[in-house]
């Protein structure tokens, strides 16, 4: 059947919108390649999916737009301590700073990379230039890491006052509450010791690490029912072989 003119006219016009759009799509994907903001985006993206690979590839990407895109830097410091790569994750969150000495995100990161490289001093450092900037929103993180890093030196009773003000700034941290339990507990002072896990427990009942302290803590108070009540509730939900086997070995010790 032969095509009149303006059955003709009619079909050119039906696929002008899917060549305009074609056409608009191809810009736009030209603009995003050249947009550093967005590569950003895209590498935070990837790395909240744990795509590690295409996570860096993108923020290479954004800091080859614009090398001072501190956020870029910090995400590559991120990607890097998943890898275990802490001297890589420290040069980028040295970046970062040296792009921004503002952003205090980075100096927190670059902390708690500095303590699992053994780097006590320069850890304890920069927490607190994070604690002192009082625009920081989130300064409970650099208090309660700061926190944890005199607790490996045993400063106890420093320790206990960083991480209460680190409570003090979010009530609801509950990462502070367990880090609390173990100061007390080092201390041998087990009832506030419990009742710091206890908090920690409630809160977040799917984690059988603070059932277990609160488990141990309460072992070692001499509160033997409420020891093993916790253990028996938890096993059945403990995944990891060394665990569960610690676990059995209270409960041998309870009967």
């Amino acid at each position: 059947m032969r095509t009149t003119p303006a059955k003709a006219v009619l079909l050119i016009l039906a696929c002008l919108p899917l060549v305009v759009c074609a056409s608009a799509q191809k810009k736009m994907e030209k603009a995003r390649e050249k947009d550093p903001n967005y590569q950003y985006n895209l590498g935070s993206f990837h790395l909240n999916n744990n795509d590690l690979e295409q996570a860096v590839r993108a923020f290479n990407r954004a800091l080859e737009l614009n090398p001072r895109l501190h956020l870029a830097h910090n995400g590559l410091g991120l990607v890097y301590s998943l890898r275990g790569d802490l001297p890589a994750a420290a040069k980028a969150f040295e970046n970062a700073l040296a792009a921004d000495p503002q952003f205090t995100e980075a100096r927190n990161n670059l902390g708690m990379t500095y303590q699992e490289m053994g780097y006590l001093d320069k850890a304890e450092e920069q927490y607190k230039k994070a604690i002192a900037d009082l625009a920081y929103r989130t300064r409970e993180m650099p208090y309660y890491n700061l926190a944890r890093l005199y607790l490996a030196k045993e400063l106890l009773e420093t320790a206990l006052d960083t991480v209460q003000k680190a409570l003090i700034a979010n009530t609801n941290m509950v990462l502070a509450y367990n880090l609390k339990g173990m100061i007390l507990e080092k201390m041998d002072r087990l009832s506030e010791a419990i009742t710091a896990y206890e908090i920690a427990a409630r809160r977040v009942p799917e984690e059988v690490q603070f059932a277990y302290n609160l488990a141990v803590a309460c072992y070692k108070a001499g509160e033997r029912d409420k020891a093993r009540t916790t253990f028996e509730e938890i096993l059945p939900r403990v995944t990891d072989v060394a665990l569960r086997d610690q676990i059995n070995a209270y409960l041998e010790k309870l009967k």
